[in-house]
């Protein structure tokens, strides 16, 4: 039996990207541009990437909030889950990335089905209010404002509509009481507004993976 370790995870996790996602050119060169323009290595793996596109399609999404776009990695998975009818709002805070993002949007042929809003998510999701309601929301950003961001995910969304939060696992960190990361404090509260808040049915799970140690949240609006 394979010992468990960050780096049999790491190869397990190249195996099932393997086997289910396969090759990609476009999303290939998507990374090497974010590479290329210095922009942190934090975008979702590949079968996570997979794994949102398929929400969408199995939850009939065809208008998608992302907030978190980096250098459009994950977008790119999004929009083409939508299919060329839907669209993707998308929200980062930096315009540098965001110019990335636009770049790697339109190589892939997605990037007129995709809204880049550039500016803090807290600052921007109040301009959405009155839109037509998202049918699934993707929040992998600042994680020191989870709760802010699930309070918008509710309002803009509608019954049915699917909230899927990145990187809750945080090493195992998010089960110490005691923790003094804001990061790990932020993944925490957003937990516990899934758990506690009547408008929200959730549940998460852990992953171990290229990523590391960490997880996922993925919660109905009732």
């Amino acid at each position: 039996m394979a010992e468990s370790n960050p780096q049999n995870w790491r190869i397990a996790d190249a195996y099932l990207a393997d086997l289910l996602v396969g090759p990609d050119p476009t999303l290939d060169a998507a990374l090497a541009a974010q590479r290329a323009a210095g922009l942190p290595d934090i975008e979702v793996a590949p079968v996570s990437g997979k794994l949102l596109n398929l929400l969408v399609r199995l939850s009939g999404a065809r208008r998608v909030l992302e907030i978190g776009t980096l250098g459009g990695y994950s977008t790119i998975w999004l929009a083409r889950g939508v299919g060329p009818e839907g669209s993707v709002v998308t929200v980062e805070a930096e315009s540098a990335n965001a110019a990335v993002a636009r770049r790697n949007l339109d190589a892939a042929g997605v990037g007129d089905r995709v809204e880049i809003r550039v500016g803090r998510g807290a600052e921007v999701l109040p301009s959405l209010d009155g839109t037509e309601p998202f049918d699934l929301v993707f929040i992998d950003a600042d994680k020191e404002s989870n709760t802010i961001y699930l309070d918008w995910a509710a309002r803009l969304g509608r019954k049915g509509t699917v909230i899927v939060v990145d990187n809750i696992g945080r090493e195992g960190e998010i089960a110490n009481d005691d923790t003094a990361d804001p990061r790990v404090i932020g993944t925490r509260d957003g937990l516990r507004m899934l758990g506690e808040d009547p408008r929200f049915d959730a549940t998460a799970l852990q992953t171990v993976g290229l990523k590391g140690w960490d997880g996922v949240a993925i919660a109905v609006v009732v």
